[in-house]
């Protein structure tokens, strides 16, 4: 068997064909590292690349909510110690920051009170907390969560996310009692550890002054009681002030008393004397 070879252009370039003479018809050309893909493979290839692609949003959508999720609970702990204050924020032993409530002696309606003095309250000192801007529904920053949602918040003790699907509730305190009916009680002896009996007890009478809710503040005077003892009731949280007055000598002294929530503050005090 002889082969023959034949030169035959084709498209322009030449290639080698080999013919044998016996043979019916001519073998197709072949280029060297050329060739092209099946159906299926094409169909193989697309499914991969869809699958990585959907892993890959789906990763990067949870990892988005994630970063949405915490920046969301950092907006609710500073919204929560706008209202009530910072309890990390200690000095000489006693919390020094109530917020909204240790000013103004009860809950804000709407946390619009942090930003905005809800009725000129002579005891508000905010704002409690930064209004940085306005977004076009004209709901501010501190008001909307990290998905653009509006909390949900009317004045009790908690604040609550939705943005995300799934509630983010932030616990203020237990109780609205817990905040505003607070227990303050003192109990009033001589030099000699002597309390002032019945012919004495109104020598002597201490005033508790404190936010009343409204604006303003109320001071509530009471007289010790045979044993020495008073109770000041439905105290709300803050540092409040407090006068010890001898009457006959008409001496005054004033310190500060700090009500923190679900407390019963107590404190005692001894006069400078034996006057009983």
């Amino acid at each position: 068997m002889v082969n023959t070879v034949i030169n035959l252009p084709i498209n322009n370039n030449d290639m080698f064909v080999t013919r044998n003479p016996q043979e019916k018809g001519i073998c197709l050309p072949t280029v060297a590292g050329k060739h092209g893909y099946t159906l299926v493979e094409l169909v193989v290839v697309i499914i991969i690349v869809a699958v990585l692609a959907s892993v890959t949003m789906r990763s990067m959508r949870g990892a988005t909510d994630i970063a949405r999720t915490e920046e969301t609970k950092q907006e609710l702990d500073q919204l929560a110690w706008a209202i009530v204050g910072n309890q990390e924020r200690v000095s000489g032993g006693s919390i020094t920051d109530f917020g909204y409530v240790g000013d103004v002696g009860a809950l804000p309606d709407s946390l619009g009170a942090l930003v905005v003095n809800p009725g000129g309250y002579s005891t508000w000192n905010g704002p409690y907390i930064r209004d940085e801007f306005t977004n076009g529904s004209g709901d501010t920053e501190y008001r909307i969560d990290a998905w653009g949602q509006v909390y949900s918040y009317s004045g009790g003790v908690t604040i609550t996310s939705s943005g995300g699907g799934s509630a983010i509730t932030r616990q203020i305190a237990n109780t609205v009692d817990d905040l505003l009916y607070n227990t303050v009680s003192l109990t009033v002896t001589d030099l000699n550890n002597t309390p002032p009996g019945s012919a004495y007890r109104d020598s002597i009478k201490f005033v508790l002054t404190y936010p009343n809710g409204s604006g303003s503040t109320t001071s509530v005077a009471k007289f010790p009681g045979s044993d020495g003892y008073i109770q000041f009731d439905s105290i709300p949280i803050g540092q409040h002030q407090l006068q010890k007055i001898y009457i006959p000598s008409s001496d005054t002294s004033v310190c500060r008393v700090t009500v923190n929530p679900a407390s019963r503050y107590y404190k005692e005090f001894s006069l400078a004397s034996d006057v009983w």
